[in-house]
């Protein structure tokens, strides 16, 4: 290593946020609280859908729901075991999945599916529609069409 200084004062018995125990914490929420804030959270989503807003912060959803932004962080991150984003987009691909297997919308492009549901970019969709469900837009709507 050119630099072991740099690592000189780090405590390698550090463990990771997730890894602590949540009772350990004097600022941990108690978990009727979080799952409340959870079901609020997850109630707000379906109802509102404010993935489709591509410019969704964690601080204008968590204005929406009323909780701090760093609480929805940890919320998010802790209770339901995602990124703020990776939560945003699971929402984003289930409207994306409805909408490429309803018949009366066939016409309608994958272009034009991914900036209804909120995305900015074909690949950003395709690579979270892929990461999801484990195929393409494109793939899905053919298999799920053919079904229905």
């Amino acid at each position: 290593m050119n630099y072991p200084d740099v690592f000189k004062s780090v405590d390698s018995k550090l463990k990771l946020a997730s890894h602590l125990n949540p009772e350990d914490s004097t600022q941990s929420a108690p978990v009727h609280e979080n799952n409340d804030s959870i079901q609020r959270l997850k109630s707000y989503m379906q109802s509102e859908e404010p993935f489709l807003n591509p410019a969704l912060s964690i601080n204008e959803l968590a204005s929406s729901v009323e909780l701090p932004a760093k609480e929805l962080s940890i919320l998010i991150n802790q209770n339901i075991g995602q990124h703020f984003f990776d939560f945003i987009n699971a929402y984003r691909i289930e409207k994306a999945k409805h909408i490429l297997t309803d018949i009366s919308k066939k016409q309608v492009t994958v272009l034009e599916i991914l900036y209804e549901v909120g995305f900015n970019s074909k690949s950003s969709f395709n690579t979270a529609f892929k990461k999801h469900t484990g195929t393409t837009p494109t793939l899905y709507r053919k298999k799920n069409i053919l079904v229905s």
